[in-house]
């Protein structure tokens, strides 16, 4: 059964949490999901992973960059999964109806917005009702993630 992890960014935005995620979970040789609300949020995160440091590469594309099946982290908007991954990252309090074919999956919680930390909550308590393996993971004072609960 999966295992469904959140992780409550209060200290750093997505923009400074997800290379660091995206390295680790690479470096472990895992395929990635990065599943977005829509086609032009898609497109934004996979321009900033071309240029967020000068120093680093993460292999990965969209369904315009061609050759889906082969992207290590693939960008979508879509439930589909063509690189065949193991590893699902959801932002923007974004859903996919297809858990049960990866083993990891990560949702991205912006902790300063009231919103997105109650739908969050919501979507907790229904992974729960289903017997999922939910963690939660929030920044300490130094911005490291520390497991809360699960």
């Amino acid at each position: 059964m999966v295992e469904i992890r959140f992780y409550h960014m209060e200290k750093s935005t997505l923009e400074q949490t997800l290379p660091t995620l995206l390295s680790k979970a690479c470096a472990q040789g895992h395929k990635i999901i990065i599943k977005t609300q829509n086609t032009a949020s898609s497109e934004a995160l996979n321009g900033y992973l071309w240029t967020y440091t000068p120093d680093s590469f993460l292999p990965h594309g969209t369904s315009k960059d061609g050759f889906s099946q082969n992207q290590p982290i693939y960008i979508t908007d879509n439930d589909e999964n063509p690189n065949n991954a193991n590893v699902l990252i959801l932002i923007d309090g974004v859903q996919d109806d297809n858990l049960e074919s990866y083993d990891l999956c990560c949702e991205m919680l912006n902790g300063n917005d009231g919103e997105s930390v109650q739908a969050a909550r919501q979507r907790w308590k229904g992974y729960k009702e289903k017997g999922y393996d939910i963690t939660y993971w929030q920044q300490d004072e130094r911005g490291a993630w520390q497991k809360k609960a699960g």
